[in-house]
């Protein structure tokens, strides 16, 4: 019933939030000589405050129009090549030539199913794109996914990432950024335990929970503190009619969105009174920068109940994967058995959500892997998020992606060269 009264109260609360917008318009109005006054600036930050505070926010769009690549300024446009009922597989295709686009490296972004739209790595793709050919996968709402879709688990998510894998025939390479490293690491080790030709050039995770007892950040501590059960009861709900995924169980967005705020509170409210001055000083560019950052923070998404519960289980509880009692469908998830991906891990000095080392374990558990094939970063004065979005990012840790990258993608070989010579 949870789910229920949520969706009451946001329409309860809809004919408000229509006279708060209109109402502030009325007071921003410059015709409106009031509008000019502190009295009537301050009116209309309140009214836009109640109005966001109360609003719920939708999936933000991609806004990557274009990019330099090559030299030269072209069009950007993402276009859905794959789709599965929990996903999408988009391609940022862009307006290159074709031998320009060979040129550059394959990769697929593995985006987190964690609460946030796969828009949260808008940042990460932009700089991804002025020399890879980027893929990405795009999670779907649960609520949004009829029940006659099925379930979708630890299980399937590993089985969607096999799949996206197999359909570059091996021309990729594999990025994972925070909760999807551990899928990927063991999508990767199931298929070298079955010679799978199509296994990717290279993985490289960055910031995600390998082995969570290394360092336990509040986030990891929080899941251990409570038995299964407990997450079972308090935070998986059943999604309402009328939306496409009525009944389905799920771990729903706005509760995960009061878990978000709850561990920054005082950020978060400070923030917001911040808003409130700079709308009656007439900051525009602050108060832009607020807008654009809670537009995307805010907007989250249903997780699956099945998935959510067995990665709370699996990764942060009981520690499988590095115990080596992970298991793909009843067979034990072995890393040694990577032999042919190389690995690079990447992570943030600062990182308060994965904490130092839960990434780098994955290299101790590839014992199969020579070290020519191996490299790990740990990036000094960033957080979480500055993994994989920002300054340090992209002048930093970018670079070292791309050139772990260009190493292990193959050249043609000296007679093709040749070859291409004569012809």
């Amino acid at each position: 019933m949870l789910y229920h009264f949520y969706e009451l109260n946001q329409a309860v609360l809809h004919p408000a939030r229509a006279a708060a917008e209109a109402y502030r318009l009325l007071w921003r109005n410059p015709l409106n000589p009031v509008s000019h006054s502190v009295m009537g600036r301050g009116a209309a930050a309140a009214l836009e405050l109640f109005e966001r505070s109360t609003r719920r926010y939708r999936k933000p769009d991609w806004e990557i129009d274009r990019v330099v690549a090559h030299g030269r300024d072209v069009a950007v446009k993402p276009v859905t090549v794959l789709t599965k009922p929990f996903c999408n597989l988009v391609h940022f295709q862009r307006d290159l030539p074709t031998a320009d686009q060979k040129k550059d490296p394959k990769v697929l972004l593995v985006a987190p199913m964690a609460g946030h739209f796969a828009t949260l790595l808008r940042g990460t793709v932009r700089d991804l794109l002025p020399d890879h050919d980027v893929y990405m996968t795009e999670w779907i709402d649960a609520r949004f996914v009829p029940r006659a879709a099925g379930a979708f688990d630890l299980d399937t998510y590993i089985d969607y990432i096999i799949e996206f894998l197999e359909a570059f025939g091996g021309d990729v390479h594999v990025v994972a950024v925070c909760q999807p490293t551990v899928p990927v690491f063991a999508a990767v080790s199931v298929m070298e335990a079955r010679r799978d030709r199509n296994v990717p050039r290279s993985m490289v995770l960055m910031a995600g929970p390998i082995d969570t007892r290394k360092s336990p950040t509040a986030v990891n501590k929080y899941a251990m503190g409570k038995p299964l059960s407990w997450f079972r009861r308090n935070v998986i709900t059943q999604v309402p009619w009328p939306y496409p995924g009525h009944m389905r169980l799920v771990y729903p967005g706005f509760l995960q969105l009061s878990g978000f705020m709850g561990m920054n509170l005082e950020r978060h409210v400070t923030a917001h009174r911040d808003l409130f001055h700079n709308l009656i000083q007439g900051d525009g560019d602050s108060a832009d920068k607020h807008r654009e950052f809670y537009d995307e923070f805010l907007a989250v998404m249903d997780l699956s109940a099945e998935y959510y519960l067995q990665t709370i289980e699996t990764v942060f509880m009981e520690h499988r994967l590095p115990k080596g009692e992970m298991r793909h469908h009843g067979t034990v998830v072995d890393p040694s058995k990577i032999k042919r991906v190389p690995l690079m891990t990447v992570e943030g000095h600062k990182d308060d959500i994965t904490g130092v080392g839960q990434t780098e374990a994955a290299q101790d558990l590839c014992t199969s892997l020579p070290d020519t094939m191996r490299a790990h970063h740990l990036q000094a004065g960033v957080g979480h998020y500055g993994v994989f979005n920002g300054s340090r990012f992209r002048n930093e840790i970018l670079p070292k992606v791309r050139t772990f990258m260009r190493a292990h993608q193959p050249r043609k070989s000296m007679l093709k060269r040749v070859l291409q010579r004569v012809v």
